[in-house]
């Protein structure tokens, strides 16, 4: 682990033609603490990274390289799902190199392997020690940041209800019917209803936090017209008063500089561009409604990605991440 700050992170990410490479990139070329070795992508080997990334021209003239080099102390996956785990089996990555992957590959804690699920607010000091992080998701970062602190007093009881909706960014670079602007403009559709691939780690994170607590989350996404940004609507049975509850809230987040609970309902233009998760709260006599915002590529993928990093490398959390929302 590089404590003293005396040699630059080196940082090497595979998959970097796409929306969490190019964030990656993006938040990387700023951080004062990292050198990017190297970018990878099979298929714009050569080619420089501005004529994919069309915002980085004049930022950077780093070209997309066909092959890793591991004169690196950080490795970001970027790949997709189920493409991490195969080429971590085909791939032999010198012990030396912290791994951290955005896929959903290693997310579900098992015997299968080492990886520390990185979600700061719940794992921080689990991170700091360890070699290999799986990036949350980005539904279950928002909605595990909304729950989490009740689910650390134990006061989740019965069945959790969810309604989230998600920015097209959402939905990787690959163009679909669904991702299609014709279609997606001024439009709205529900997708995966109750079986989203983000509950199982959703639920292991609450169950972790409060063992005894094993109800459902219902759980329904929302494809929205825009193209960056997650806003969860939580509603649950909680007796407590919302004085209680703002307590319970403003207390555990005291410690994590990224998050932040409302006076009022949040809105996505709060977080976008940036690293900040935002909680607002708000009761109808016994049910409680959350409201948990973030930017589905920053807070729910790339910058969390890098507050795990410099967690890993003893650095200040909010290192290369103190980032500006685009109110207007």
């Amino acid at each position: 682990m590089m404590n003293d700050h005396t040699q630059h992170i080196r940082a090497g990410i595979l998959g970097g033609a796409g929306y969490t490479g190019g964030e990656l990139v993006r938040l990387l070329l700023q951080h004062p603490e990292t050198n990017i070795a190297f970018v990878h992508s099979r298929s714009h080997a050569g080619q420089q990274i501005s004529s994919v990334h069309t915002d980085l021209l004049g930022d950077t003239t780093l070209c997309f390289v066909g092959e890793a080099d591991w004169e690196i102390d950080v490795l970001f996956l970027c790949m997709g799902h189920g493409k991490s785990a195969e080429y971590l089996n085909g791939t032999s990555v010198p012990d030396g190199i912290h791994i951290i992957d955005l896929s959903r590959d290693f997310r579900l804690s098992d015997d299968t392997h080492d990886f520390v699920y990185g979600l700061p607010e719940y794992n921080r000091d689990r991170i700091r020690n360890a070699h290999h992080i799986a990036n949350p998701g980005c539904f279950a970062t928002a909605i595990q940041l909304g729950l989490l602190p009740l689910a650390d007093a134990h006061l989740l009881a019965g069945d959790i209800q969810v309604s989230a909706i998600t920015g097209s960014t959402g939905a990787g670079q690959s163009p679909s019917p669904t991702t299609h602007f014709s279609w997606r403009s001024n439009n709205i559709s529900v997708y995966k209803p109750f079986r989203h691939q983000h509950l199982p780690e959703i639920i292991q994170g609450l169950q972790t936090a409060q063992p005894q607590w094993n109800s459902h989350i219902k759980f329904i996404p929302f494809r929205g017209d825009f193209s960056r940004g997650i806003l969860a609507a939580i509603q649950l049975d909680l007796k407590n008063t919302l004085d209680e509850i703002l307590e319970i809230y403003q207390a555990y987040y005291s410690e994590h500089p990224f998050v932040f609970v409302s006076e009022k309902n949040p809105d996505i233009k709060m977080v976008v561009n940036t690293n900040k998760g935002i909680i607002g709260l708000e009761k109808d006599e016994d049910t409680l409604l959350i409201v948990s915002v973030i930017d589905n590529l920053i807070k729910g993928a790339s910058g969390q990605a890098i507050q795990n990093m410099n967690l890993m490398f003893g650095l200040e959390e909010t290192t290369g991440l103190q980032l500006k929302a685009s109110a207007f």
